[in-house]
């Protein structure tokens, strides 16, 4: 399995970077959403701004790799946006949260050697 993965993700070594970076913009969109209320129109451009970025950067990611590796990535979101609710939120994460990161993560890795 592990060299597996390193065939896997030195061939998609581009994509995987690519939408890694879109699942931070668009958490940080989701983010700047947030903490507009609903209201503040310069925080819900921004948040539409970095949700755009996000989008490209997905749909580019997409030249760069196996579909069926690629797409997955995208699940790094729910570990940015963990990451972005206690650092920037105060908000509180448990054990069992911890657990399901690690399982993100650990499905992330097993799709990602899925490819060879």
């Amino acid at each position: 399995m592990p060299n597996n993965l390193l065939i896997s993700i030195k061939k998609n070594k581009t994509g995987i970077l690519i939408m890694t970076l879109s699942a931070v913009c668009t958490s940080f969109g989701q983010y700047f959403w947030k903490i507009s209320g609903g209201s503040n129109l310069l925080l819900l451009f921004i948040g539409f701004a970095f949700y755009g970025i996000g989008a490209i950067c997905m749909i580019t990611a997409f030249k760069f790799g196996s579909f069926s590796v690629i797409h997955p990535m995208l699940s790094l979101s729910y570990i940015f946006a963990i990451m972005i609710g206690v650092f920037l939120l105060n908000e509180n994460i448990n054990f069992k949260m911890i657990i399901g990161l690690f399982l993100v993560l650990f499905g992330v890795v097993l799709i990602g050697v899925g490819d060879e």
